[in-house]
Parts: C-alpha cells; structure tokens; sequence
C-alpha cells in the first residue's frame, strides 16, 4: 500500500493569512502564532501575506480572493467569535465555517480554519497561545502539512 505524507517545509512557499480586527486582541496572538511557526519551518517573511478584514464574516471572501489570485500555496484563515447574549454569535460561526470550507473545496488550496468559536474570552485567550497552545500556529504546521501532500500526490 502506498502511503502519502505530507511534510513540516515551508521553504519557497507563499502563505497568505486573512485574519479578522474583531477581537484583535485575541486575532494578533493567533497571527503571531502562524508567522511564527512558518518562519521556523523555512518560509521566508517576504513569502508571508497578511491580509486584516473587519470581521469573521468576511474572512471567506478575502480568502477566496487571495485563493484564486493564484499567487499563493495555501491560505490561513484566523478569528475569535465569542459567544454573546443574542443567536448572532450562531449565525456567524455557521457562515464562516462553511465559506472557508467553500473556498478550499472551490480552490483546491489547503485553506485552513483558524476561528475559534468560544463561550468565553477566557476559553479564546487560551487557545491563543496559553494552556490550550496556539491555533494559529496548529493552522500553520496544517498548511505546511497538506501543501506538500498535495505536492506528492
């Protein structure tokens, strides 16, 4: 049987990040998070892209804009939704799920799902790089991940 793998090399790799300013005290850690990991793995900072959105909402369409640019491997999608008071909390994280997960499928580019959806600020801060570690770095290492599973296909 033959077994594909993909490996942790970012080296020539062109990575995109879309990051939502909602919650930015929680998004900055998260994007610390994969700019740190892809810099550890050999991917150049030049290679990196940043791209700020106002909300968790329109990561999907900014990742889907970076996507078909052709310009990048992969695309790293990271936010903080907490739950609040109303049903809007549902309805977000239910649309920014499934746009990421559309655009992967549209694309055929890993396109990774870095929003944390939580009860709490707490619950987000730790998973921001506290007990529960960095899911922005967790997103990254995926990139990297299933770049180059795709590149052995």
């Amino acid at each position: 049987m033959k077994t594909l793998e993909g490996m942790y090399d970012g080296k020539g790799l062109k990575i995109a990040i879309v990051a939502s300013r909602f919650n930015e005290f929680i998004t900055t850690k998260l994007v610390g998070g994969a700019e740190d990991c892809l810099l550890r793995h050999g991917t150049d900072g030049d290679d990196i892209t940043l791209a700020w959105v106002p909300g968790a909402f329109e990561i999907p369409l900014a990742a889907k804009k970076l996507a078909f640019s052709g310009k990048y491997d992969a695309i790293i999608c990271v936010g903080a939704v907490i739950r609040g008071s109303t049903s809007h909390y549902d309805y977000v994280c239910a649309e920014v799920s499934k746009g990421i997960a559309q655009v992967g499928l549209e694309s055929g580019l890993p396109v990774l799902f870095g929003v944390l959806t939580t009860d709490t600020i707490e619950q987000a801060i730790e998973r921001a790089g506290t007990k529960a570690g960095n899911k922005g770095y967790d997103c990254a290492m995926s990139a990297l991940e299933m770049v180059s599973l795709f590149k052995n296909a």
